[in-house]
């Protein structure tokens, strides 16, 4: 049960605190005003403070969804909320009108809508800042969530690059130019390929060479469960990745044997990913 909950999307748990919120927001305040028209001699039924007040908190979920998507789309960073702020420029007065407009339909009494807006707008401004806070939150949780499982699938496909890393007999050598010199190097050893204008420059064990040819067609003949682009310049052998720390902009930092590092784009990442999810299927 608690591996199901906690399984749950980012999403449902929105949702049901948003409903849980709701309820008990409602019932409180519901609760709160029988007790204020008693103190003031009038007689307010359970139904219609209830109703009441469950009308003016039913009137902020689509502003809690609004916000979720707003954050989900733009993210939790400044541009989400910055368009949270914007967007709360015009909610707040509607959502302060829309209270002020079921307080008359219940209570009536005097004062306009421009009195009666006011005097809901702070409490109106808590409210939205409590949603955008909680939207927050829920995107940094869903993010840390797609994260762990890409770290997942990365740590799966590394375990599998390790697992056939042993070269076979009669392995294929590559000739690679080091120096004035050309000299034999086993793919298996091979950490990363760069890509250097018609040439690709190949590391291995601290050292590195060049070779005539381009990525794609490494990339080509190179066993897959092995070799990944990084990025559209580099492919890199998974077998010698040491680490792999995911970095704020959602791509990657490999840390190789050899103590070099190569960043994979998420445009890669995400490649690498789908191959992998394909395979797993």
């Amino acid at each position: 049960m608690v591996a199901r909950l906690r399984a749950a999307p980012t999403a449902a748990w929105v949702w049901a605190f948003a409903a849980y919120s709701w309820t008990v927001t409602s019932v409180s305040a519901a609760w709160f005003a029988r007790r204020l028209a008693a103190g003031r001699g009038e007689s307010l039924s359970v139904a219609a403070s209830l109703l009441w007040q469950g009308g003016i908190y039913a009137a902020w979920l689509p502003t809690a969804g609004i916000v979720w998507l707003v954050l989900r789309r733009l993210g939790a960073g400044a541009r989400g909320i910055a368009a949270s702020f914007a967007a709360g420029l015009a909610i707040v007065p509607l959502e302060a009108l829309a209270a002020s407009l079921i307080d008359r339909a219940f209570i009536g009494g005097g004062g306009g809508p421009a009195t009666r807006m006011l005097e809901r707008t702070p409490v109106c401004l808590l409210l939205y800042s409590a949603i955008v806070a909680v939207g927050l939150a829920a995107v940094h949780h869903r993010r840390a969530r797609e994260a762990r499982a890409r770290n997942t699938l990365l740590e799966a496909a590394l375990a599998q690059a390790r697992a056939v890393a042993a070269p076979p007999p009669g392995v294929e050598r590559l000739m690679v130019m080091s120096g004035a010199r050309r000299i034999p190097v086993e793919i298996s050893a091979v950490e990363w390929f760069g890509a250097a204008d018609n040439y690709v420059v190949v590391h291995w064990a601290g050292r590195e060479g060049l070779l005539r040819a381009t990525l794609q067609s490494l990339e080509a003949r190179l066993d897959p469960r092995l070799f990944a682009r990084a990025h559209r310049s580099s492919l890199v052998n998974l077998a010698h990745v040491r680490e792999a720390r995911p970095l704020s902009d959602g791509s990657w930092r490999l840390t190789l044997a050899s103590g070099d590092e190569v960043v994979t784009s998420r445009t890669y990442r995400d490649a690498l990913l789908e191959r992998l999810g394909g395979r797993a299927g």
